[in-house]
């Protein structure tokens, strides 16, 4: 937590307005009257609209009621922000011929997120695999790396639960961990 707590300030633009007491208390003393969004894609929408209606509000999970039931958050710990752009992809370990099935395959949006990776009701007991190409990740941004790719797998054994799966990424480390 403490991580995102960082990168989310880092984010924070001081151009932003609002008051919500709620986001502030969370995330500590923020500028006052800034407006705090889920996502700079909310950001935008609310610009665009006139008003800023989506505070930042702790959320256990990170994600709305009804949304996805597996996300993933990629941090570039070189930069301390959010790895946009980067490529990744999700796939099931079949029974049958013990197979890796592709489920999908995505981009992480400005904040690093990539939230929808499965529909509500997709989610089956079983091992998947997310594969991140982080060589492709970091020769866009003109620096070499030591690992090409990422492949984190995990285990559903229950697939009413929602699942987060964050990635902190440098180009000579990462780690993992089950997320909320």
């Amino acid at each position: 937590m403490a991580v995102c707590h960082r990168s989310l300030r880092g984010l924070l633009s001081s151009s932003t307005r609002s008051s919500s007491p709620r986001a502030q208390g969370h995330f500590g003393t923020l500028s006052p009257g800034a407006v705090y969004t889920n996502s700079a894609a909310s950001y935008r929408r609310a610009q665009t609209q006139g008003s800023i209606s989506a505070p930042l509000v702790a959320q256990g999970r990170g994600m709305e009621p009804g949304s996805s039931p597996l996300t993933t958050h990629v941090l570039d710990t070189a930069s301390g922000l959010p790895a946009q752009g980067l490529c990744l992809r999700l796939s099931r370990l079949e029974d049958r011929g013990q197979q890796w099935t592709e489920l999908r395959k995505s981009y992480t949006d400005p904040d690093g997120r990539c939230p929808g990776l499965l529909l509500p009701g997709q989610m089956k007991a079983g091992t998947y695999k997310l594969s991140f190409d982080t060589e492709g990740y970091w020769q866009k941004r003109g620096q070499e790396s030591f690992y090409p790719y990422v492949e984190v797998v995990f285990t559903v054994t229950n697939e009413t639960h929602r699942f987060h799966v964050p990635l902190l990424l440098s180009p000579w480390s990462y780690t993992t961990y089950r997320g909320s």
